[in-house]
């Protein structure tokens, strides 16, 4: 997959942005969302590099270059996080320059990403979490196949705790009915195991006996989770079936399979359970990661102790 150059980058440049482009692709495994995200942060700073310089090479791409192409976006008001992500995508694309000969020195190497202010997407109460999974196999009570689809998809998303993507990625090989647990393949092809609840089984069984059958045809292949033609479900309908059990159910926040993940763990961490067990089933590579979790239930606990004690 190649970059789209921009038509204001001179021709080597374009060439070291396509090879740039490949190399995440091919040798570091990265997604397709991935890549473009990168590859637009290094197209942006490559064409900040040529602002005003005909002919720009890599040779030229200085530290108060870097600086002054997030100054700029900085000055512009853009977001940390977002700044935080830039940061380190020109540092990763000035790292690959010089180990492959592009660049005599790495620039990037001096380049302090900004601190990222670590948030968390709005997050279900446990009963309103119980609500959006009572509404979605209220919906599936006419075994209509999309809705016991859709209700497959709240009750593992919230079940399991894992990604959108991966979700999509299952295959009906993947579901272990005897022990209850899914194989998961997560970021950096990682596998690992996952254990699903007693209702996530029950709206499984109903999907793969009376909603899959009804959908699937020679499109389908071995994909768990089908869309109305039968080939496999894309991510962008699962956000959208998602979208549609919460807003079902009066009261409860707009929530995307990200917040049904986020209001897993935080239930998990609020029920006792370990942080390296819910840093295993939710495939993060860090602790710090699940940690943040810890910080959601203690403000939980601080709210509720604020609002009940009378010394409060």
């Amino acid at each position: 997959m190649n970059a789209v150059p921009s038509p204001e980058l001179p021709h080597t440049l374009r060439a070291h942005l396509d090879d740039y482009a490949d190399y995440l692709r091919l040798e570091r495994d990265r997604s397709v969302h991935t890549v473009r995200a990168y590859v637009a942060d290094v197209r942006s700073l490559l064409e900040y590099l040529c602002t005003g310089r005909a002919g720009a090479t890599l040779e030229e791409l200085d530290l108060r270059t870097l600086r002054g192409w997030l100054g700029g976006q900085a000055t512009a008001g853009v977001a940390r996080t977002t700044l935080a992500r830039r940061t380190s995508s020109a540092k990763g694309f000035t790292a690959w320059a010089q180990r492959t000969g592009r660049m005599a020195v790495d620039p990037g190497v001096r380049l302090v990403a900004p601190k990222a202010h670590r948030t968390l997407p709005p997050v279900l109460r446990q009963e309103q979490a119980a609500d959006a999974m009572a509404a979605a196999e209220s919906g599936a009570a006419q075994e209509d196949p999309v809705a016991l689809r859709d209700r497959m998809i709240v009750e593992l998303l919230y079940s399991t705790g894992i990604r959108v993507g991966e979700l999509c990625g299952l295959d009906v090989g993947d579901i272990d009915g005897d022990r209850r647990v899914l194989r998961v393949l997560g970021k950096g092809n990682k596998e690992r195991v996952v254990p699903y609840g007693r209702p996530a089984e029950d709206a499984i069984t109903t999907w793969l006996r009376a909603g899959r059958p009804a959908l699937a045809n020679e499109r389908s292949g071995d994909a768990l989770l089908l869309g109305r033609r039968g080939g496999r479900l894309d991510q962008r309908q699962a956000r959208s079936a998602v979208h549609d059990v919460v807003r079902a159910v009066p009261g409860l926040p707009d929530l995307a399979p990200h917040g049904l993940r986020h209001s897993a763990a935080t239930h998990l961490v609020e029920g006792g359970a370990d942080l390296r067990v819910v840093q295993e089933v939710l495939g993060h590579a860090s602790l710090a990661t699940t940690q943040l979790y810890t910080h959601v239930s203690v403000a939980r606990l601080r709210a509720a102790h604020d609002q009940a004690h009378p010394r409060a």
